[in-house]
């Protein structure tokens, strides 16, 4: 075999492996970069943040602007969320896990516009980006 074909063979391969995920429903699909753009975005109405932590996470610190909505608790806020379905929804918690049942969550219940926040609470503040405290 030539290596030439080889080569069209891995590039067809990888083609195949690109389509099929992203054709799939991963609740990880849609996600936005921590930064200034986020705290932006949310200052200027255009996004939504949700904190999916405890309260008590959320009081000792979070991204100013976000909203407290613990994971357990997205069913009993859809409502809420509702009002602010036309602007896209991110979502973080520590360190991912909680980000993730809340997506699932979200996106069972029509929400379209849902993306996770990278690196979550954890990544936030390990780039030395500001946060508040109650």
């Amino acid at each position: 075999m030539s290596s030439s074909f080889r080569l069209m063979l891995l590039v067809v391969g990888l083609m195949v492996t690109l389509v099929s995920v992203a054709g799939s429903t991963l609740p990880w699909q849609a996600s936005v970069a921590h930064g200034p753009k986020v705290l932006e975005k949310v200052r200027n109405n255009e996004w939504l943040l949700i904190d999916v932590r405890t309260p008590t996470e959320f009081a000792q610190y979070h991204i100013p602007g976000a909203v407290n909505i613990p994971y357990d608790k997205i069913d009993t806020h859809i409502s809420y969320l509702k009002d602010g379905k036309h602007k896209p929804l991110i979502i973080y918690c520590r360190s991912g896990r909680r980000s993730k049942l809340a997506i699932e969550t979200l996106k069972a219940r029509s929400f379209d516009n849902v993306s996770h926040l990278e690196g979550d609470m954890m990544g936030w503040h390990d780039a030395g980006l500001p946060v508040e405290q109650m």
